[in-house]
């Protein structure tokens, strides 16, 4: 805000240059805040390895899955005309629940990061892999992946795996970081809202707002989604539906995706970033079809790697 000065004619022209200035500041704020990359980990690849070897004094091997992971994609269709929803479904099944591993764009953790879903994907050897909370568009929440501690910054409902293959909704002001991997927690994501708890779909979903703080009201209505379901400690489910497309799929509302993760067996479930960054890749090929006309670049994804 322009300061007040008691000669008019100088309040003028420094007001003058102060609106400039400040033009030029927010702008600066606005491109810094949500364009410029900040990288604070240059080597995710290396620091989990580094931290792998401290923990069990052998050499790490990041992007290695269990031999008997099983991974079966199908699309689902349902309604007509403008109210048909296409669903894209992933059953997973893992003898170690910590071959579903997580990975940032370009091996780097910061804000403002970004890559396509497939680049980091084939970077990391994955077989599967769909988009996950685009953690770096914040600088809250608690990020544990991998089993390392990004970052330790309570804001929001969050999902935590663990290394034993539970799943659990927590509040992220109610605990720390070292406190979960403490407790055994392999990756946590910072999105939400959590969709199913006990095997039953969560009530008030369609309340939610994630990022009150930069007004993001968009995760509600009809909308292309993103969501992961734990059916048990072996077992997952993945879902992304593409929506904005209209004869080919409206998109679902948070109700509705909580309800087709019931029916699909989740236990637990927990929405991830969607709209255009919704994505499934499967096999070398995107699956589902991105409202953007194509793949949005994204933080950060979920995968399952090949095996040996």
């Amino acid at each position: 805000m322009t300061e007040r000065r008691t000669l008019s004619r100088r309040a003028f022209l420094i007001g003058g240059a102060t609106a400039v200035v400040g033009a030029g500041t927010a702008t600066w704020w606005a491109a810094d805040r949500f364009l410029i990359p900040h990288v604070e980990v240059a080597d995710v690849s290396a620091l989990e390895e580094q931290q792998e070897q401290q923990q069990t004094g052998t050499a790490a091997s990041a992007t290695t899955a269990s031999s008997t992971t099983d991974v079966t994609v199908e699309t689902v269709t349902t309604g007509s005309g403008g109210d048909t929803v296409t669903a894209h479904v992933a059953r997973v099944s893992l003898d170690d629940p910590t071959a579903l591993r997580t990975a940032f764009a370009h091996d780097q953790f910061g804000e403002n990061i970004t890559q396509l879903v497939s680049e980091m994907a084939v970077a990391q050897g994955a077989i599967f892999a769909v988009n996950g909370d685009y953690y770096g568009f914040r600088d809250t929440g608690i990020q544990i992946r991998n089993g390392v501690i990004y970052r330790d910054i309570g804001a929001r409902e969050g999902l935590a795996l663990y290394a034993d293959g539970r799943a659990e909704i927590y509040d992220e002001t109610t605990t720390s970081a070292q406190a979960l991997l403490d407790d055994g927690v392999w990756t946590t994501l910072s999105f939400g809202p959590a969709l199913v708890r006990d095997g039953a779909a969560i009530a008030g979903v369609d309340e939610v707002e994630v990022d009150t703080n930069v007004g993001n009201h968009s995760i509600q209505g009809q909308q292309p989604r993103t969501a992961i379901g734990v059916i048990d400690a072996t077992h997952l489910v993945f879902v992304v539906v593409d929506g904005r497309d209209e004869g080919y799929s409206r998109g679902m509302t948070l109700p509705e995706l909580a309800d087709m993760l019931v029916g699909l067996g989740a236990q637990t479930a927990y929405n991830l970033d969607g709209g255009g960054s919704s994505e499934m890749w499967h096999e070398g090929a995107v699956v589902n079809r991105p409202s953007n006309g194509g793949e949005r670049a994204t933080s950060d994804i979920l995968y399952i790697g090949g095996a040996a």
